[in-house]
């Protein structure tokens, strides 16, 4: 079992197994999905977002997110109930040995391709049960077995399965995550809080292989391209937008205003009170 704790949030992660507890504050977190997540709430309401799809889950409700991307997620409390979530990790080796196991005549002939990355789901019986009777073990921090874990891996695998056919190939699709273009998502993300290596991660590459690509594309380190990029946003910000410069650092992915000063001044010979 491991719990973490800050003043706003209590995580319980029971491997593979998390639930999350927020005060009545909204929770932004970018987070990236490497594995298949199911997604169920039990009070409050989150926001789960990507760069094409945005759903909104409100208590009772669940989502699959599918593995490979990056999401972005805001978990909010509703009046008087903070939020409160949980959710299942599904793992490729368990995925691969429930496939190994099952009985292929049961996989469905027929099923719709998608690139959603996205999924609500209806909360049936099975769904519902499974997440109330997991319950317990976090209320009154009770570790379940590892026995007990892997049982509800499976009937979540059993939940999914049964709510859509479509959801079949995307659970046992096996196949390594496909390079995704480096400048495109370096477009998307680069205000965001991304080390090199999720960075590499993201766009499904190793960190060496990440960094060889870039050079065929770039004459910029990443760390210095991203610097750049960040400070012609933020020069954009201070002279069409009228920002403050308090504003505009942290809106573009620096954590330091002194940081931000130095690298502006440095490129663009003024300081960024004087644009």
């Amino acid at each position: 079992m491991e719990i973490q704790l800050n003043n706003k949030l209590k995580t319980i992660n029971y491997s593979g197994i998390f639930l999350s507890c927020f005060s009545e504050e909204s929770e932004k977190c970018i987070e990236g999905a490497p594995e298949h997540i199911l997604v169920y709430i039990y009070s409050g309401e989150q926001i789960i977002e990507n760069n094409k799809e945005r759903i909104k889950l409100q208590a009772g409700e669940c989502a699959l997110i599918r593995r490979n991307h990056r999401v972005v997620m805001y978990k909010n409390g509703r009046g008087d109930d903070l939020y409160k979530g949980i959710s299942l990790t599904f793992d490729r080796n368990t995925l691969r040995e429930f496939y190994s196991k099952m009985d292929k005549s049961e996989l469905p002939k027929k099923y719709s391709v998608t690139d959603k990355n996205i999924f609500k789901l209806t909360p049936g019986a099975d769904l519902v049960s499974l997440f109330q009777s997991l319950t317990p073990y976090f209320d009154e921090d009770i570790e379940p077995t590892k026995a007990i874990v892997n049982l509800k891996m499976l009937e979540g695998i059993y939940a999914i399965l049964n709510n859509s056919e479509n959801l079949h190939p995307i659970l046992f699709d096996f196949s390594d995550p496909w390079k995704v273009d480096i400048m495109d998502f370096l477009n998307k993300h680069y205000t965001d809080d991304l080390t090199m290596e999720q960075i590499a991660s993201y766009t499904g590459r190793s960190l060496a292989t990440f960094k060889r690509d870039f050079t065929k594309i770039c004459d910029l380190t990443p760390q210095r391209w991203l610097i750049k990029r960040r400070l012609e946003a933020a020069y954009l910000k201070l002279k069409d937008q009228g920002k403050k410069v308090n504003e505009v650092y942290v809106e573009v992915g620096f954590k330091n205003p002194s940081h931000f000063s130095i690298a502006f001044k440095k490129q663009y010979g003024i300081p960024p009170t004087k644009v």
